[in-house]
């Protein structure tokens, strides 16, 4: 399909939008930069101009013409005459070209004799992330994050202390399993009185990694003796003497994933003074650099 420019005169209208802002000029605020303008030259002919501008300023009336040209190949000197020639008749106009591929010697000098301005509006290039001296700048950023996970119990069991047990008239085995078969949760507290511990079933989970030498990722059984010890609940108004529990529990490798934060993808543009070689980077947000 031919390239009709279209695409690239949106572009370069809205980077003049970023620019204008950029100066942060309150006249420039609320500019009305237009496509395709028409207007007539001395001799009363309508020429069409890509984009245009007027704006006012110390009551003097300052109007801008953009040619576009999105060319494969840099602007020959004949496309400058062109211009002047389309120009020639309408006084008070400011000249600006801007193509993507750069203009050729002869056309640079023929632009500085009738004060054009040459800009290279064109996507970012490698060369565009390193300095003068050949030092780059940050592109993208790396984000290695690793998720470790807590060993998790899957299975739960207390050795209840039987000699406590047959003195007891006030618990059934059915009992102790209503209130206690389900100990997987946080309201479930083993309180080792000998050690001066106390914690939940579910606070285990973590204990284990201090509980456990050289804990290995896998699956494996943890058992554990308790000398003077319950199981209880929260406000320990249940309590049940245990000589200690077992668990199964799977400890699992770190989950790792890398996140990029690419610079360039916020690029919208560079914009290229081709008389000084100043540059200006044109954000997608519309911020300039």
């Amino acid at each position: 399909m031919a390239n009709s420019g279209r695409e690239y005169e949106e572009l370069v209208r809205d980077i003049q939008y970023s620019l204008f802002k950029a100066e942060n000029i309150p006249s420039l605020k609320n500019i009305n930069i237009e496509k395709n303008k028409k207007i007539k030259d001395r001799s009363g002919i309508e020429r069409e101009f890509d984009i245009y501008w007027e704006f006012e300023i110390g009551g003097h009336t300052y109007r801008s013409v953009i040619e576009c040209k999105d060319y494969s190949s840099p602007v020959s000197i004949e496309k400058i005459d062109a211009f002047i020639g389309k120009t020639n008749d309408i006084p008070g106009l400011k000249l600006i070209y801007a193509t993507r591929t750069g203009y050729q010697s002869g056309a640079k000098i023929k632009a500085e004799q009738h004060n054009i301005q040459l800009l290279v509006i064109r996507d970012q290039q490698e060369q565009d992330w390193v300095d003068e001296d050949g030092t780059p700048y940050l592109k993208t950023i790396h984000f290695k994050m690793i998720a470790k996970t807590l060993p998790q119990i899957i299975s739960f069991n207390t050795d209840i202390d039987k000699q406590w047990f047959q003195s007891q008239e006030t618990y059934t085995e059915e009992m102790i399993f209503n209130v206690f078969g389900c100990a997987l949760n946080n309201s479930v507290f083993i309180n080792n009185i000998t050690d001066n511990e106390r914690y939940s079933i579910y606070d285990l989970q973590e204990l284990l990694l201090t509980k456990v030498k050289n804990i290995e990722y896998g699956t494996y059984n943890y058992d554990e003796t308790i000398e003077n010890g319950y199981i209880e609940n929260e406000d320990a108004s249940i309590q049940i003497k245990i000589s200690g529990y077992s668990c199964t529990y799977v400890y699992r490798k770190p989950m790792e994933t890398t996140s990029i934060v690419d610079f360039s993808e916020q690029v919208k543009a560079i914009v290229e003074d081709f008389q000084t070689g100043r540059k200006k980077w044109v954000f997608n947000d519309g911020n300039v650099r």
